[in-house]
């Protein structure tokens, strides 16, 4: 499983329902996370000291056990990058506290380049990202390993793609 999908896996289960660690408040944290913030509110020192530890514990449990993820602003944006040219259904989780940026292009290096049965390019970049091309256009160059690929939004919810700078050819996100 690649990097990007266990991250995405793992936060899809903050929200899962199965789990009574993983109900979600009204908030949208984690019971298990609730519980902490709770301890907050507890008379006296050692009581409110032996709450600390006790949900500390269970928080650390379910992280151990990948129930609840932590992650950090870096994170969330490297994932709204990695995903960039799928669509999902939201990755809202990840906008806490920030106004997300709205990621229009890429720029990525080329990991690996052939052609289909068909004649169309499948270009593999840097972080895995697999893209084949759905036009009958030609790159400028032939996409070699170790070129820079840009990866632009076009019109219409596609995607156009140029390979060291010159005229691209529109592609989909295959992986």
């Amino acid at each position: 499983m690649t990097g990007f999908w266990l991250r995405a896996s793992l936060a899809a289960a903050l929200f899962a329902t199965g789990a009574p660690a993983l109900a979600a408040d009204a908030a949208g944290r984690t019971a298990v996370l609730q519980r902490l913030l709770d301890c907050r509110k507890v008379e006296g020192e050692a009581a409110r000291l032996a709450c600390y530890d006790t949900a500390a514990g269970a928080l650390d449990q379910a992280e151990a056990k990948g129930d609840v993820v932590v992650v950090d602003r870096e994170q969330a944006r490297s994932m709204r990058k990695q995903s960039f040219g799928f669509t999902l259904p939201s990755l809202a989780i990840f906008d806490r506290g920030e106004k997300p940026e709205d990621i229009n292009r890429v720029t990525l290096q080329v990991t690996d380049a052939r052609r289909d049965r068909n004649g169309k390019w499948v270009i593999t970049v840097e972080g895995g990202q697999v893209w084949r091309q759905i036009d009958v256009g030609e790159f400028t160059v032939d996409p070699r390993p170790g070129m820079t690929a840009s990866v632009r939004k076009a019109s219409l919810g596609s995607f156009l793609m140029s390979i060291g700078g010159k005229a691209g050819v529109r592609v989909h996100r295959d992986e």
